[in-house]
């Protein structure tokens, strides 16, 4: 019997570090991630590919330039205001605040700067801009249900 590979309608499980251009470890999951192989999830589509065919154990490694990961930083989305005009439970640094348009969408900013009495918040992803190296482990793989297959949604399964 041949070992699973990584291929369509697959649950697999990964651990990962997100590395910068200059080797900075910026987020890490030692505890598996799991998502269907194939289906609808939220994996970049290179880094899915990078892993179809890839047995257990395996690791690949992924760059992804800004447009292919969170996009380059857009200007736009940082507005800078009096801090008095923001409420208190916001008033530092990496605080974050949700925000609606006037479509009703909702959009997460975080407070990026204080300065005096001057208040920034900055809704671009952390990791715009940044060209990134994604290094993935394969940690299981196993067949998915019908209703993983259809959601896209793995469930942890407890050995």
């Amino acid at each position: 019997m041949s070992a699973p590979v990584v291929c369509k309608h697959k649950v697999v499980a990964i651990t990962y570090s997100i590395i910068d251009e200059t080797g900075v470890i910026l987020e890490q999951s030692d505890i598996p991630v799991y998502y269907v192989q194939g289906g609808p999830n939220e994996m970049f589509p290179e880094v899915e590919a990078a892993l179809e065919g890839e047995e257990l154990g395996a690791s690949v490694e992924v760059v992804l330039e800004p447009e292919q990961a969170f996009g380059y930083h857009d200007p736009n989305l940082t507005f800078t205001d009096d801090i008095n005009n923001v409420p208190p439970q916001f008033r530092q640094v990496g605080a974050e605040v949700q925000m609606q348009n006037e479509q009703g969408d909702t959009r997460s900013f975080v407070v990026s700067k204080i300065e005096g009495d001057k208040l920034t918040v900055d809704g671009n992803h952390p990791f715009a801009g940044k060209t990134l190296t994604y290094a993935v482990t394969v940690a299981d793989i196993r067949d998915a249900t019908d209703e993983e297959k259809k959601n896209g949604i793995a469930q942890p399964v407890m050995h």
